[in-house]
């Protein structure tokens, strides 16, 4: 079994909660909590990306949430995104050799539909000591027939891409192990191997792509820079358009929008 470092040392399992993340982040106000990591069987009140809420069947996900105390320039929501999402594709990777596509900014996809969702959330819960809380859902057990009555017919599970039922705690398992690896190389300035796979892992560096923006505009054009600091966008007309990623809400293939 590999020795943790920094992220699962100290592991509380719940049978049911209503948010991991906000379970983490009780234990906020003391940095000596900092690599616990919440799961549950239940969650009532998960949240998504834009304020989303769900109530996750009991035992049929990994429902985990980690507390971190990141050195300033690895706490940007961007970057954290960044880091779960590679730890969440590689570990879908060990444990059905199966390849994934990152969605911009926060799910993942097998077979081209979601399998996985993240969710950051900073906040300074004692003096000088701002903190990060990771939050990943990832499907393992659901089937297709559970989907199709909730209405996600974008959705899908490790063990329909899989034909198999999986353990989920031997999944939860291995994404702790893959998320300790990740932060370890972090912490030791290995910033640029992360930024590759995730840039990768997403797949649209030098394509025509859609991005849509917070504000609710669209900016259209190849994709010719994808970095934690930002993304640029060749336009039509040959301009160049610099996006911060606070800026973006979705990026996708113009392919997409044409049918």
């Amino acid at each position: 079994m590999t020795r943790l470092r920094y992220i699962g040392c100290r592991h509380v399992h719940l049978d049911v909660t209503d948010s991991t993340n906000d379970r983490a982040a009780a234990f906020a106000s003391d940095r000596a909590h900092g690599g616990l990591v919440v799961t549950a069987d239940r969650q009532m009140r998960g949240r998504g990306q834009h304020g989303r809420v769900w109530d996750s069947p009991p035992g049929r996900s990994v429902l985990l949430s980690a507390l971190l105390f990141p050195p300033p320039e690895l706490r940007r929501p961007a970057l954290l995104t960044a880091f779960a999402a590679v730890s969440v594709s590689e570990t879908i990777f060990k444990a059905i050799d199966l390849s994934t596509r990152i969605k911009w900014p926060n799910d993942v996809q097998v077979n081209g539909k979601k399998v996985a969702g993240i969710l950051i959330e900073c906040g300074v819960a004692a003096p000088n000591s701002p903190h990060a809380v990771v939050g990943i859902g990832l499907n393992v057990n659901q089937t297709a027939d559970e989907f199709t009555r909730l209405g996600l017919a974008d959705a899908t599970s490790l063990s329909i891409a899989a034909n198999r039922n999986l353990s989920v705690p031997e999944i939860t398992a291995l994404l702790i192990e893959k998320l300790d690896a990740e932060y370890s190389r972090l912490l030791g300035g290995e910033l640029a191997d992360l930024e590759s796979r995730w840039r990768d892992g997403i797949g649209l560096l030098g394509k025509p792509v859609v991005a849509e923006l917070v504000n609710g505009n669209q900016v259209s054009g190849r994709l010719s820079k994808l970095a934690f600091r930002g993304l640029c966008v060749v336009q039509p007309d040959d301009t160049t358009r610099h996006l911060s990623p606070e800026e973006v809400r979705h990026v996708h293939s113009a392919a997409a929008d044409s049918g």
